[in-house]
Order: C-alpha cells, then structure tokens, then sequence
C-alpha cells in the first residue's frame, strides 16, 4: 500500500525524496572518499619494519595551533652524534638507523635514461635497511665503511631503477644527481604505489655523504629508527631508549620529553582519532539536508492526509483501528525516505570511487556508513511521518466519510 501511494503521486514522491538523496548522497560520497584516503595513508604509515619505532624532534602529525609549532621549533635538533650515541646506549635495540628523508628531490639520470624529474634522495644508515623493513632485491646495502668514507654510493628504489636502467642490471653502473654521480650498489624490492606516485621512487645514500653535500649544518634534523628483537622486548626498547634520550639531551627530571616517539601503531591510531572526528562533524553537517528532507516529507504527508480523508473513513468504518492507520502512513514515510537513500548511497558510492580514482585511491565500499545512512532514512521518516500518521488515525470516522 505504501509503494502505491508512492507510484500513484510520481512527480510530488520524486521531489520529496529528491531531499533525501542529497542528504545520504552527501555523507555516502564523503565517507567514501575518506575511507579511501584513509587506508591509503595507513598503508604509508605502516612502512616501517616490525617491532620498530621512530625517535624524532617534532611529532609525526600535529593538528594543533601555532603555539604547538613554536614549541616544537624551539627543541635542539637531532644531530648524528647524538644519533651515534644512543645507537651505542641502547643494548636493547635489535637495529638502530639514522634518517634524514629531506635532502633534496629532483631529476635522476643514467647513461641510457632519464628518470621522473622528482626523485627523492634520502640519506640512511645501515641500520635503516632492517628498521624500515627494506630487503634487497640485487646488490648490498649501505656499509658502515661508506658512511665513514663518505663514498658516492647509492641503493636504488626498485621503480626507479628500471627506469633508469631498462635492459640490465645497474649495479656498478653510475646515475647523476644534481651534476652529482652516484654508484649504484644495490636495488630493493618493489614495495608498490602510494598517494600520488610511486613508493620506490627514490634513492638511498649514505647519511654522512648526503649531510656533507645537501644539509645546511643550522637545520639539520634527523630520525632515529630504533627496532626492538621482539614483542616481549618491545615496551622496555622504549623505555631504555626514552631514557637514553633525556640523558644525552640533558632534561631535567620532572620535566616532559624534548622529543617524540612513535610507531605505526601510534600514527594508525592517531589518523583514526582525527578521521573519525571529522567522519562525525560531515555527518553532523549533512544531516542539516535530511532534517529539511524530513520537514518536506511532513507536509507532503499532510497534504496526503487531507487528501486521502474518505479512504481514511471507509478503513475506519469496516474496522481498521489507529493504530493501522498509523502504521500505513507512518510506513509511506519510511518507503518514501528508503527509495531517496538507496538512490542517494548508490550515487554516493559512485562518486566517491571516482573521486578515488583520480586521486590514485584504492576504491572502497563502506558498508558501515551505507547501514548507518539508510538507518538514519528509516529514523527520519518515522519522526516526521509520526504527526501526519498521529493526525490520520484520529480522525473523526463519521466526518471523513462525509468528506468530499
């Protein structure tokens, strides 16, 4: 009966639930979209090595004002001494790294190709190859003796050295950087995409080298990779290596950490704190269209109300009770607010692989935000389908026979 009442009114249903399928439309496509951003960014946060954590000056992800920032300006930089150090004093630690991620970016070329012109160079310690989980695919990793040498070497990205070197292996060959040549030693094994290119596009040098030709003394600021032997051991890593870290930069006792450290688990859960506030403000946001759906439902069920009086009576006289008649109209409702959320998830989930897929996303399909939208279409339709169906079911039997 309610599917008919819908059918017979095809113009008026049509823009009433027209309402609520930008409501959904507008949540369905956003969480979408966001959960494919979100699994992205968790794949690219999970690219350190087991059981490894990371020792830094400033935090990995700050959402806060710009007092936070110049607190987190103000600490000492992480230096390769200090590096060097807590490499020494940490027993517990399986490895020990030094990064420096910011050294330059630019074009990379070999003598039989050029490369993409945005080719990160990254300074490492040997450490670095099992804290970051990187295995090898050919050649050696970076050496202690090139460190202390401060030999042109370099250990290629598995993407970018078949660019560079399309029909053979490029070990022992040489590619130019910045006028700068390098010889290639090693090549890791693929690791795939990431948001907005690939993962493997870039190349690893050893991090005396990369500070002596690139940094500026006055911003050096390095990551310390620190990979405990186990689970068990994990948790006292920590310790030891907070510890560690208060000593060699002299903070007072009592006084809070000068440093950060986290994990993939800590920046995973951190991503999801933030995902899911936001989540939760868009829905908020886009519930706004649903309640101006649900008053347009009101009074589109009004109207029908009114209109369907002598229907109303007739039910009454051969002993339909209130509370039928409410449930038919209350019914109408919900099937008017269901068919706009199914159109409205539909072109949501649409739209936001598409949108995924121009961003370079995994496409997702939220199943989670697609129950909660049509749950919320169901919530509406029964809140403002209640008066029109209150005000059916009590009309007067008598009169609304009469009606004409």
């Amino acid at each position: 009966m309610a599917i008919s009442a819908v059918v017979s009114h095809k113009l008026r249903s049509a823009l009433t639930l027209l309402g609520v399928l930008v409501g959904v439309f507008s949540i369905i496509i956003v969480m979408t979209a966001m959960r494919a951003a979100q699994q992205s960014i968790e794949s690219d946060l999970n690219q350190l090595g087991g059981q490894t954590f990371v020792v830094q000056t400033w935090p990995a992800m700050y959402m806060g004002g710009p007092e936070g920032e110049q607190k987190y300006w103000r600490r000492k930089r992480i230096d390769v001494q200090q590096g060097m150090e807590l490499a020494r004093r940490a027993t517990l630690a399986l490895n020990v790294g030094l990064e420096d991620s910011g050294l330059a970016a630019g074009p990379m070329s070999s003598r039989y190709a050029k490369g993409p012109p945005t080719v990160w160079m990254t300074g490492e310690s040997p450490g670095s190859f099992p804290a970051q989980g990187w295995t090898l695919a050919q050649g050696r990793a970076l050496l202690d003796s090139d460190m202390d040498s401060q030999r042109d070497v370099c250990v290629l990205g598995n993407s970018l050295a078949k660019d560079l070197f399309p029909f053979g292996s490029p070990l022992s060959e040489q590619v130019s950087f910045n006028g700068v040549k390098y010889t290639v030693v090693g090549v890791l094994e693929a690791k795939g995409s990431m948001e907005g290119g690939q993962q493997d596009n870039f190349a690893l040098i050893p991090i005396t080298t990369g500070i002596g030709r690139y940094e500026d003394k006055r911003w050096l600021n390095l990551s310390i990779l620190v990979q405990a032997r186990g689970p068990a051991q994990y948790d006292d890593t920590v310790d030891q290596v907070r510890g560690a870290m208060r000593q060699l930069r002299k903070v007072p006792p009592g006084e809070p950490d000068d440093f950060e450290i986290f994990s993939n688990d800590s920046l995973i859960e951190q991503m999801k704190s933030f995902t899911f506030k936001l989540r939760v403000a868009i829905m908020l946001i886009s519930s706004v269209a649903l309640v101006a759906a649900g008053i347009g439902i009101m009074n589109i069920m009004l109207v029908s109300v009114t209109e369907r009086t002598r229907e109303i009576g007739i039910r009454r006289a051969i002993g339909a009770k209130k509370r039928n008649i409410m449930a038919q109209f209350i019914m109408e409702a919900v099937v008017l607010c269901e068919l706009g959320g199914a159109a409205g998830v539909a072109l949501g989930v649409a739209g936001g692989d598409l949108a995924a897929y121009f961003l370079h996303l995994p496409k997702v399909f939220p199943l989670d935000w697609i129950v909660i939208g049509l749950g919320i279409c169901s919530l509406v339709g029964i809140i403002f389908g209640t008066y029109p169906a209150y005000k059916a079911a009590n009309l007067d039997p008598i009169e609304s026979l009469r009606y004409e």
